[in-house]
């Protein structure tokens, strides 16, 4: 258990180093950062989603879908990874690797977030959108 947690910890760690400094284009750090920072998410995963489900459950509004929690990815200016969980047919959920999140502003005053589940974990190779599911939560990592 002590290896695991020196584990995450480190991950976190060279996550917020390589994530900390504002970037504008893709390098090899930031893709170590998105396989480090993905390969901590799937560590954690099973136990985000069922401590979400376990809140939903308890305030009456539990899916009836399935569930899982994978990583945001995001590039663009600077790229930074978090997690989201993911619902819907069973099917459409095993297919989904990750959320694809795209930043835009939108008249000089309104900032969007566009998260997309997609089949891939790398948003550098091609990916396709998972039509028929949804993001249930969004789950960031205070440093």
């Amino acid at each position: 258990m002590k290896k695991i947690k020196a584990l995450v910890l480190g991950l976190a760690l060279f996550s917020a180093m390589v994530f900390g400094s504002p970037t504008y284009a893709l390098d090899v750090s930031d893709i170590i950062g998105v396989i480090g920072g993905g390969f901590l998410v799937e560590t954690i995963a099973g136990p985000l989603n069922d401590f979400i489900n376990t809140i939903t459950l308890n305030k009456g509004v539990a899916s009836e879908d399935m569930t899982k929690v994978v990583p945001i990815v995001s590039a663009g200016q600077g790229t930074r990874i978090g997690a989201a969980q993911v619902s819907g047919p069973k099917s459409a959920v095993d297919r989904t690797k990750a959320v694809a999140r795209i930043d835009a502003v939108f008249k000089d005053r309104f900032r969007i977030e566009i998260l997309i589940p997609i089949d891939s974990l790398n948003p550098l190779e091609r990916f396709r959108r998972v039509q028929g599911v949804g993001i249930s939560a969004v789950i960031d990592y205070k440093l």
